[in-house]
């Protein structure tokens, strides 16, 4: 109740209005408010859902700043380092580690909706947390990227599971790039540019997706991204 509101009440009182007419009164204006809360809880317990879309809302809103000043960084790839459309509708953004299983699961639903909509680009990006080997791998990565063979190198390391010395040389050999991580400075700069965007976005690990101005960090799987994909391309703003 506002205070004027609550003065009104007092002077009311004061004047004599008493009886039937100040109970009424009373009803009359705390009801909807108790009929609404209880709506409102009753909703949310039969529709569980509303809870989790009002909190992935919330977040969205909450790195808009970020996504606006980041765009053109978070959907520009490291030289070959995308897969899909050359020129995209709608740009997905990934950031992955080889040895993250959760990334692993994720992959099949990247590569099937990139089948389906040719008007989707993936972008890459290495977010290596998971360890030395992880490391390893990426630097691996991003050197194939500049020689033209990302794609390449990611499908078969991929197909090896987790990153180890010989997984990452058979990868790098069916790529046709050097089985050995190179420490150079457009690499380490792409990788610290990777960390920092991730932890602005609230980046707890890998997988972390961006589509839009939806930042997913988990593997939500295939309908959660089309979906997202689908918001991207109608244009519909958090």
């Amino acid at each position: 109740m506002t205070a004027s509101k609550a003065s009104g009440w007092a002077a009311a009182i004061g004047g004599g209005i008493v009886g039937a007419a100040l109970t009424a009164g009373v009803f009359a204006f705390a009801a909807p408010s108790l009929i609404g809360e209880r709506v409102v809880r009753e909703a949310m317990l039969a529709h569980p859902d509303i809870l989790v879309e009002a909190s992935d809302a919330l977040r969205d809103r909450q790195y808009a700043p970020t996504l606006a000043a980041q765009r053109s960084v978070i959907e520009t790839p490291f030289h070959s380092s995308w897969k899909g459309a050359a020129k995209p509708e709608v740009v997905l953004t990934y950031y992955y580690d080889y040895a993250c299983g959760y990334c692993r699961k994720s992959n099949p639903d990247i590569d099937r909706l990139l089948a389906e909509d040719k008007g989707l680009r993936v972008i890459f990006r290495e977010l290596p947390i998971l360890g030395p080997a992880s490391l390893a791998a990426s630097r691996v990565a991003l050197a194939a990227s500049k020689a033209g063979k990302f794609a390449a190198f990611h499908d078969a390391l991929t197909a090896a599971g987790n990153p180890t010395p010989q997984s990452i040389a058979l990868a790098a050999a069916a790529a046709g790039v050097a089985a050995a991580p190179q420490d150079a400075p457009d690499q380490e700069a792409e990788l610290k540019r990777n960390f920092q965007i991730a932890g602005q976005l609230g980046a707890t690990g890998t997988p972390l997706f961006i589509v839009g101005d939806r930042v997913m960090n988990s593997a939500v799987g295939y309908d959660l991204l089309k979906d997202a994909v689908k918001d991207a391309r109608r244009g519909r703003s958090i």
